[in-house]
């Protein structure tokens, strides 16, 4: 073979390798986020970076437990679950490896983050959804219900209604009470809050308002987004609801309205880590923040960040519960052990 012809074929074996390198990634994101509104946030990021993403749903507890069945053949890249017990569990498990990043640290407040081990954190809270009480406005005094103890007082017995005590959403809510409380108070407000039932738990926190709304019961506990999505809804019989409900956020005076998390991790054995970590970013970005204001009725993480939408900015701002999100997830065994014992289905 002549020199020339030698280095035409290195040269185009070059190109060829530069050009394999140069393909965009393509990001697995295994998602326990179910809104059809996330599909622009997914664009916007393939738009920006050329990564595409392809994307696994399940729920919080099947995206668990498909990482555990495969173990380092996962082809997980992004872990994007929806509460605090789910990532906590993740966190603890190993499922998820550190992250070190100046954008992500600089963006997200210490509480919103998972455990730091040195090498960076192992998850970042990307928005939050408070817990809050609605409650009749025409039965009930908005003073008897303005806070999450009051719930359990005797004077708001029979005016109860919640989703199951053993749903992620009440879990979290409850783990905060046992930090806040202590074991023996708590298991003793969960008492009350059974004895409070207006009828057996059941259904989402959407069913909860409307039941408010139509006299079945009288107070119950949502998570915002939901009472978001009723305010900025067209349907004549939403707007009827709403106008007979109140909205509380609780211990205003106190610790503050018990918040969740939607968060994001990298997979332990991602293939795809710098891709991965881009994402994260992008997810902390004001684009991304004001899609998750916008889109979900979700506020956003990052401090100080003014949203647009006009349900977030009806229901005002509020005090927020600063206790680590991690603590949360750690209390709820034992949570789960106290509505057991006090029948709380």
């Amino acid at each position: 073979m002549s020199l020339v012809r030698s280095l035409v074929v290195m040269t185009a074996a070059v190109t060829v390798a530069g050009a394999a390198q140069a393909q965009p990634a393509t990001l697995n994101v295994y998602s326990a986020r179910h809104y059809q509104t996330d599909e622009a946030l997914y664009d916007n990021f393939t738009k920006a970076t050329g990564i595409k993403i392809n994307r696994v749903d399940a729920d919080d507890a099947g995206i668990l437990a498909r990482l555990n069945t495969e173990g380092r053949a996962s082809p997980a890249d992004v872990i994007l679950l929806v509460d605090a017990a789910r990532l906590w569990r993740a966190e603890v498990a190993g499922l998820f490896q550190p992250v070190k990043s100046k954008i992500l640290e600089s963006r997200i407040p210490a509480h919103l983050r998972g455990k730091d081990s040195g090498e960076g954190s192992s998850w970042f809270g990307l928005s939050t959804r408070a817990r809050i009480v609605v409650f009749n406005k025409a039965s009930v005094k908005r003073e008897d219900v303005d806070t999450y103890e009051e719930l359990a007082e005797p004077k708001n017995k029979g005016r109860l209604c919640t989703r199951s005590g053993s749903h992620p959403y009440n879990l979290s809510l409850f783990g905060a009470m046992e930090e806040h409380l202590g074991p023996k108070a708590t298991e003793t407000w969960l008492q009350g809050l059974v004895a409070n039932m207006a009828r057996t738990p059941k259904g989402g926190d959407t069913d909860q308002i409307l039941a408010v709304a139509s006299g079945e019961c009288a107070v119950a506990l949502t998570n915002t987004y939901y009472v978001a999505r009723l305010m900025r809804s067209e349907k004549p019989q939403d707007k009827a609801a709403m106008e007979k409900v109140g909205v509380v956020f609780p211990n205003q005076s106190s610790f503050g309205t018990h918040v969740n998390i939607a968060g994001a991790a990298i997979a332990r054995h991602a293939n795809n880590r710098d891709a991965a970590q881009r994402f994260l970013e992008y997810l902390a970005s004001d684009q991304a923040q004001i899609h998750f204001a916008g889109g979900n009725n979700e506020w956003p993480v990052v401090p100080g960040f003014k949203v647009a939408n006009p349900a977030l900015q009806a229901l005002g701002p509020f005090k927020s519960e600063t206790i680590p999100i991690s603590v949360v997830g750690m209390n709820q065994v034992k949570v789960q052990q106290m509505l057991d014992r006090v029948g709380y289905k």
